[in-house]
């Protein structure tokens, strides 16, 4: 083992993806803690700022909402975000006039009207004193530096005016999860059906090898729309869908590996002991071929990403508001032939970093993995 992860961290393709995929899985984790906005899916519409390009500055007034949200609790926020409580408005410029707030609310580009907020209105809040117990000039100093926001988006916003980057860090937690849970549903089903028709042979790797082969014959995105329609669309239906489409090739590596461990003496040694089929499978032969299945979940991994992406963007996987890169791309892929394709690109690119970085680790590990290579 030592020997091997000497061979993976001399492996610099290997040793920076394993660096990528340790990030996303802190930007997952994390997710609704570092990005700017943490509502709920990043789904903060401000329709007046849509399609802005990155690095666009605006000023927000933040307004209380006509009915009250409560603060969640810590590990809700974590987990799902914070519903806004306050209702963000774009200005252009402010000023303070007696006990009202004159503002240039931003409508578009060319396009500003003059709104008047009574001060009273802007200032609320729990635990807070009321706005009628504070002399004038402090109550603005509170709104100055309290309701109203400076905001950068650094990536832009989409057509319905959410932060982009706001929405690629949560979405990373959807990239992730599909690969996960498909590549536990595709090694689940794989090894033990692979495990078993290379143990057996016989009649029994004829019914499984039959199987596999019926299910390889059937174009794979055909099948997981197949899967999709019949569970329907959504956030855990994609998991399965994908999964279930995965496993045929894990199947068939195993099936490779078992077939040539079990006439290795150390197998015939515990068959003459009387061990059962049960215990030399999993004790004796699994343990020995751990190498190729990290190979194949790495493989997977990259391709569960890869495919959610595609359906997510065809429309029958993640569903909106909820962010996915896929997704993303396709809300946003009319924005490559007109003034702002980043909007596109950015997830785009985000994809191709995460499927690259678990290739380079699966190569490497394929390499750290085989015996024959020397220290």
């Amino acid at each position: 083992m030592q020997s091997s992860w000497k061979r993976l961290r001399r492996n610099k393709g290997a040793v920076a993806g394993l660096l990528v995929i340790v990030l996303s899985v802190f930007i997952s984790a994390t997710a609704y803690l570092i990005a700017p906005d943490n509502t709920p899916d990043a789904n903060r519409m401000v329709l007046e700022i849509e399609g802005q390009h990155p690095g666009f500055n605006i000023t927000m007034l933040a307004i209380r909402k006509e009915l009250t949200v409560k603060s969640a609790p810590v590990y809700e926020r974590v987990l799902s975000g914070q519903k806004p409580v306050q209702t963000w408005i774009p200005i252009r410029s402010w000023q303070f006039r007696d006990s009202v707030l004159v503002v240039q609310r931003y409508v578009d580009e060319s396009t500003s009207r003059e709104e008047v907020y009574p001060l009273t209105d802007i200032w609320y809040g729990k635990g807070m004193v009321p706005a009628e117990r504070i002399p004038d000039g402090q109550l603005q100093a509170l709104i100055q530096r309290e309701r109203l926001l400076h905001r950068t988006y650094w990536l832009g916003t989409d057509k319905f005016g959410r932060d982009i980057l706001s929405r690629l860090i949560i979405g990373t937690r959807v990239s992730l999860g599909v690969g996960c849970i498909a590549v536990i549903i595709s090694l689940s089903i794989g090894v033990l059906l692979g495990a078993v028709a290379g143990y057996f042979k016989g009649r029994t790797d004829d019914i499984v090898m039959w199987l596999v082969n019926v299910v390889w014959s059937m174009p794979t995105l055909l099948l997981v729309f197949a899967l999709t329609l019949a569970l329907g669309k959504g956030f855990w239906q994609v998991f399965i869908a994908v999964g279930l489409t995965m496993w045929v090739g894990v199947a068939r590596i195993i099936r490779g590996q078992v077939l040539a461990i079990r006439e290795l003496e150390f197998v015939e040694a515990a068959r003459a002991l009387g061990y059962t089929h049960f215990r030399i499978i999993t004790k004796h032969i699994l343990p020995n071929i751990m190498g190729p299945v990290m190979v194949v979940a790495a493989g997977n991994f990259a391709t569960a990403i890869v495919v959610e992406a595609g359906l997510s963007f065809l429309g029958v996987g993640v569903q909106p508001p909820q962010p996915s890169w896929g997704l993303m791309i396709k809300e946003n892929y009319n924005f490559i032939i007109t003034h702002n394709p980043l909007l596109a690109l950015a997830p785009g690119i985000a994809i191709m970093l995460l499927v690259l970085a678990f290739n380079l680790l699966g190569n490497g590990l394929r390499d750290a993995l085989d015996v024959r290579s020397k220290i």
